[in-house]
């Protein structure tokens, strides 16, 4: 056994103070530690945050392979919020995957998540270290919302339903500073490489050696007969979407070889509907120059008064619909982000501790037991609608 449960890097950032706020708050008997680059910064922030004075603080820094392998050695799972992934990530899950520690993390980067997939997965399942993307808003309420729905459909069909279709039904919040200047990194990256670009249209991204069916583009507004409303492309599609298919992969293709899988916005029916999908589609948070940046968020009671209310639907070969819902009541980039990762980092040390290594998506890791989680803890619910 590791010194600590849990290890925060990060904790001075904006996420990173919630989640050590969360822990304290809800799981006091845990052992875990703050860490980030400055011990100045570590106490400040304890201090802040009215945290207890014996929290444990560990200085660590990316730039300082030894310091990362010191923190690694003392944790049973690093939660790291420190992005863009792209640009600091790799030493970490580096670490990681070579002495066994699990990891989790708040990345939307598909081009980080490739390449620690093609560097470190093999040297993980070796090790048996579960390396954890995206374990925040993206993806886990869609990840495991298409789980949800699949397990929901088998139970009253038989079988999974082939084509699944998520929508955001609602929501209010702003994305993080860190996902916006993680989707400028990105666009700056494919901008400049071809090759990048490429890869990063494609949903099929992170299940090397596998490619599906054609998917929907979820590219343009159309109305969506089907559901009676019209819709809109939703910003954090080309990442959830990846990691949906990767997890059918990883679990052995439960939803089917030929599954597909679009994510929009709900905009409504007749013309405010149309006028409306037509607004959002125009919309992109990365060139928004009011968009928070890192280490900015919302207040207290903008995170309070935040919420988010998804639908996942699909139709049976027979033609009989299964639809579910998934609804979080915080904000979605901090206030829901900041507990669904630390539950995440607890279901690894207790429910999914048995669960083999490797780089990995939230749904075949955590399964059913990150969902009794989220409901028990988090404030995210998940009903059968239909």
């Amino acid at each position: 056994m590791s010194e600590f449960d849990l290890i925060v890097y990060g904790a001075t950032g904006f996420t990173g103070r919630l989640i050590a706020e969360y822990i304290d708050a809800t799981h006091p008997d845990r052992t875990w530690a703050m860490a980030g680059r400055s011990a100045q910064k570590l106490a400040a922030v304890r201090d802040e945050m009215d945290l207890p004075g014996d929290t444990a603080m560990i200085v660590a820094d990316a730039a300082d392979p030894a310091s990362i392998d010191a923190m690694v050695a003392r944790g049973n799972v690093i939660i790291s919020t420190v992005g863009p992934y792209q640009a600091y990530g790799e030493p970490l899950v580096a670490a990681c995957a070579a002495t066994g520690t699990d990891y989790v993390d708040l990345s939307g980067e598909p081009p980080f998540m490739w390449e620690m997939i093609e560097k470190y997965d093999a040297q993980a399942k070796e090790t048996g270290a579960r390396i954890v993307h995206s374990c925040g808003f993206d993806s886990v309420p869609f990840e495991m919302g298409v789980y949800f729905l699949q397990n929901h459909a088998k139970a009253k069909f038989g079988a999974p339903v082939t084509n699944v279709k998520g929508r955001v039904r609602g929501m209010a919040g702003a994305a993080s500073g860190g996902t916006v200047a993680s989707g400028q990194l990105t666009m700056k990256n494919a901008m400049a490489y071809p090759a990048v670009m490429q890869r990063l249209m494609s949903p099929f991204a992170l299940t090397p050696g596998f490619k599906g069916a054609d998917q929907p583009t979820g590219h343009k507004p159309y109305e969506d007969a089907e559901l009676g409303s019209w819709v809109a492309p939703f910003y954090m599609a080309p990442i959830n979407t990846k990691n949906v298919h990767r997890s059918n992969l990883l679990q052995g293709h439960p939803y089917g070889e030929n599954f597909t899988y679009e994510e929009m916005i709900f905009t409504g029916p007749g013309e405010k509907g149309e006028a409306m999908a037509k607004k959002l589609s125009k919309m992109d948070p990365t060139k928004d120059p009011n968009a928070p940046k890192p280490g900015e968020g919302p207040s207290k009671d903008e995170r309070e008064n935040g919420y988010y209310d998804l639908m996942f639907t699909g139709v049976s070969e027979g033609g009989d619909r299964a639809i579910v819902g998934v609804k979080g009541d915080r904000d979605p980039g901090y206030g829901s982000t900041s507990k669904m990762i630390t539950e995440c980092a607890l279901c690894l040390v207790d429910e999914a501790k048995d669960a083999p290594g490797g780089v990995l998506t939230p749904a075949p890791v955590f399964g059913q037991a990150i969902i009794d989680r989220l409901e028990a803890h988090a404030g995210l619910s998940f009903k059968v609608d239909a």
